[in-house]
């Protein structure tokens, strides 16, 4: 099977990594006397690269596929080489990644010195930095050089939602590939082929995570998140005072932790279990003292993990409320625009007819103001609380003034 045959909605860019690879590769096996690949190679290969799209675009994904088939030297990839990146557990491979708000300084020098390592069983030591945008100036600082005189065979890899996340001395470093953003026939042919996925349900879960294809994943295969995001949505309809708007920001907390909890608690047992036998323990056996450092600083991490994953659910909560009401806005102009939220469009229309557009689009500025305020740190409950009785007293005046 191909590296490239679970990715979709990117032609372009798996065709340029193809290509990227095959001449990196060929120019590796024929040495110092192949003269003639290395020129090809340096035409289509570079050490430095970068992934931009929206996310869910498949960026990480993408930038794996391409790890893979650089380090086993084929341009499509074999199982051995995928199975040990899909796992992270390639000598060859170095991720680059944060379960907190920032990528650290020291995580960067870390992994600057092992970018100098030669590549122990593989082609090429390739180093994958996801969300690459967490990195702040000085951060990036730590990385100019590596990126612009990588040793040999050594291959960056940064992923961020565009170049304009990233400082000008990076961006001027790197070579990048701007992915677009795939259809929901395609997200869904993915999870059908991929997942095992009805047909129906499918195309569903794609359009409600708006082509985002890891949120769709998400929902395809949890009838509980589906739940929780019907719920949310439900709620926000129902909200005709600032009482239960404050109720109503209040539960969308609680769905935000439930969701964020489903996510971390599994990874975060198995994390302990997989610590405690590395070092030599039996579960529900007393750590001593002398090792209780090393699961505290695994306690640290998996802490730093949920308030990131807490405010990742807030904004996915955000994000779908911005899809019902761009709904509704569709419904009140009368637009020849598919719908997102299809399942809930007797609500909807019940909804539109009891405001005006210019009401809608109060409400989707509230929530845009929102994710703004919970960005800059301010306490989520207000953000939720101010973003829906702001909807309510727009609604309100203008029955008032009516």
């Amino acid at each position: 099977m191909s590296v490239w045959s679970e990715l979709t909605g990117q032609e372009q860019a798996i065709d340029l990594f193809r290509s990227a690879a095959a001449a990196a590769g060929a120019a590796v096996a024929a040495g110092a006397a192949g003269a003639a690949d290395a020129a090809r190679a340096s035409s289509q290969m570079t050490h430095s690269w970068l992934i931009t799209g929206p996310p869910g675009s498949g960026r990480s994904n993408l930038a794996y596929a391409f790890a893979t088939a650089l380090i086993s030297g084929a341009p499509d990839g074999d199982d051995a080489t995928r199975i040990q990146v899909e796992a992270r557990s390639h000598p060859d491979l170095h991720v680059l990644a944060t379960e907190g708000v920032i990528i650290k300084v020291a995580d960067v020098r870390d992994i600057v010195k092992r970018s100098h390592y030669s590549p122990s069983v593989g082609r090429h030591r390739v180093i994958v930095v996801e969300d690459a945008d967490r990195m702040t100036e000085q951060t990036s600082n730590v990385l100019l050089k590596e990126l612009e005189e990588p040793p040999e065979r050594t291959v960056w890899i940064l992923c961020a939602p565009s170049e304009a996340d990233l400082i000008p001395t990076i961006r001027s470093r790197v070579r990048t590939v701007r992915l677009q953003m795939p259809t929901v026939s395609e997200v869904a042919a993915l999870l059908e082929r991929r997942d095992g996925v009805d047909a129906e349900l499918a195309e569903r879960c794609a359009r409600e995570a708006q082509c985002h294809i890891g949120m769709a994943h998400r929902l395809a295969t949890s009838e509980e998140a589906r739940r929780r995001r019907a719920e949310t949505l439900r709620l926000a309809l129902e909200v005709r005072s600032a009482a239960t708007a404050v109720m109503t920001a209040a539960r969308f907390l609680e769905i935000a932790g439930d969701d964020a909890k489903a996510i971390t608690e599994l990874r975060d047992a198995e994390e302990r279990a997989n610590a405690l036998h590395s070092l030599g323990l039996a579960a529900g056996q007393p750590v001593p003292p002398a090792l209780r450092p090393q699961l505290k600083a695994l306690e640290d991490d998996q802490k730093r993990r949920a308030t990131r994953s807490l405010r990742d659910g807030i904004d996915r909560i955000l994000v779908d409320l911005a899809s019902l009401y761009r709904d509704v806005l569709l419904i009140q102009l009368a637009a020849d625009v598919g719908l997102v939220n299809l399942e809930l469009e007797g609500e909807m229309r019940r909804a539109a007819a009891s405001a005006t557009p210019a009401t809608t689009l109060a409400t989707l500025d509230a929530i845009q103001a929102a994710r703004e305020r919970i960005d800059g740190n301010v306490q989520p409950a207000l953000a939720l609380e101010a973003m829906l009785v702001s909807a309510i007293r727009t609604t309100t005046t203008e029955r008032g003034a009516a």
